[in-house]
């Protein structure tokens, strides 16, 4: 029989945490979700994606955009995210500079 696939947590993802799955995790902080200290570790799959689920009807109606979050939303969603840039830096994450000379 397989072994179930477990979530590692996203202070544990590769890259500082610039995956896909942190992504739906730190939006999930923003709308309130689940609360900041819930790294989600050890959830199966189907948890992530009804977990995107949630966040994706949550950004519905903000039509998908940072700049019509209510101010203390975005404020926060500003903050989550510029601290999860500056960890991903210090862990060697590189971004868009990583593809420079991949051609």
């Amino acid at each position: 029989m397989k072994d179930v696939q477990r979530y590692v947590g996203i202070d544990k993802e590769i890259n500082g945490g610039m995956t896909d799955t942190a992504k739906i995790i730190r939006d999930a902080w923003v709308f309130g979700l689940i609360p900041e200290t819930e790294t989600c570790e050890g959830w199966l799959a189907a948890g992530i994606e009804d977990l995107w689920r949630k966040v994706n009807a949550e950004w519905e109606k903000y039509n998908f955009q940072v700049a019509n979050l209510p101010d203390d939303m975005r404020e926060n969603f500003m903050r989550i995210q510029t601290e999860a840039l500056e960890k991903a830096k210090a862990q060697g994450w590189a971004g868009e500079d990583a593809l420079v000379g991949d051609d």
